[in-house]
């Protein structure tokens, strides 16, 4: 990832500079005395760690010398430096949650609007703990002594809602995730008392996709569309084993469709309360009158 004269930041640029920054921070360095012992510019540190100039793979090789990064991590750092910019990239979950990818993590730090879609499930950023709990339990890929790990990463995941300066959220939440029993009544209660509670915050918009919009919404899966004020946007796709990241503009172009679609289609913010709040009252309901069957398809909550 070398320098030229055409090159342009990425999202994947912004990744290694936050690495590296963190590295600098991990060893108590300045930026003045790091760039001091590399013989640098602050200015060169700088841009480097905020993504917005291409760096040599030697030059990684001697920031992360002088921050006393060896073995793994050095190796982890020098292939994510090595990765050619082709418009997309690809993060393997391995044991963590998608949510504790360090390339979201990057991403979600510095964005000003997030809009996320979901068509089976409540989004994590949304989820109570005993939804997160069921979700983990019934996807059969974790070992039951994790699930709790994974609950608590999730929830502590949802202070980027709360966090002083946030993003300004927008989930389109299709009726079908809406509608999918996770838990039994009691707990999706609950989880659609938390969606309402989420209308309330300001940088919370909740829309919902209803089914009597047809098949809009339901051919795409999962996406956030992650906007900073800065740089270009950035698509990120989970999927079961791993993550794709999209800025390419092919990609974007996409996307932006995607989303102005479901903005056609999505009941408004005020609608979706009143129907969140309709549907928490079904679910509200004595455990003895708890089993009974769902909406038939293409039906709204009246």
């Amino acid at each position: 990832m070398g320098r030229n004269p055409g090159w342009e930041p990425t999202a994947r640029a912004r990744e290694l500079g936050g690495e590296l920054r963190q590295a600098r921070e991990r060893a108590e360095l300045t930026m003045r005395d790091l760039s001091r012992q590399l013989g640098w510019s602050p200015s060169k540190t700088s841009r480097i760690e905020c993504g917005l100039r291409g760096v040599a793979e030697m030059d990684v090789v001697l920031y992360l010398a002088n921050c006393g990064v060896v073995r793994d991590e050095l190796e982890r750092l020098l292939d994510l430096a090595r990765e050619p910019d082709g418009g997309h990239w690809l993060r393997s979950h391995g044991e963590r949650l998608p949510d504790e990818l360090r390339s979201l993590v990057v991403l979600e730090s510095t964005a000003h609007t997030i809009t996320a879609f979901e068509h089976m499930l409540v989004p994590g950023m949304l989820q109570t703990e005993e939804y997160a709990r069921e979700v983990f339990r019934l996807a059969e890929r974790f070992p039951p002594d994790a699930v709790e790990r994974l609950v608590r990463a999730r929830m502590a995941r949802q202070s980027l809602l709360h966090r002083r300066t946030p993003a300004a959220f927008t989930f389109y939440l299709h009726e079908n995730a809406l509608r999918s029993m996770v838990g039994g009544p009691e707990v999706m209660h609950e989880q659609v008392m938390k969606l309402l509670l989420a209308c309330s915050w300001p940088n919370s918009t909740i829309r919902v996709v209803p089914r009597a919009a047809g098949a809009a919404g339901t051919f795409e899966g999962p996406f956030w569309f992650i906007e900073c004020a800065e740089h270009p946007p950035v698509v990120y796709v989970q999927n079961v084993t791993a993550s794709v990241f999209l800025d390419g503009a092919e990609h974007l172009d996409v996307y932006r469709r995607i989303v102005a679609k479901l903005a056609r289609v999505a009941l408004d913010a005020g609608q979706s309360r009143s129907w969140l709040a309709r549907l928490a009252g079904r679910h509200d309901v004595p455990r003895s009158q708890s089993d009974v069957p769902p909406s038939p398809p293409g039906t709204t909550l009246a």
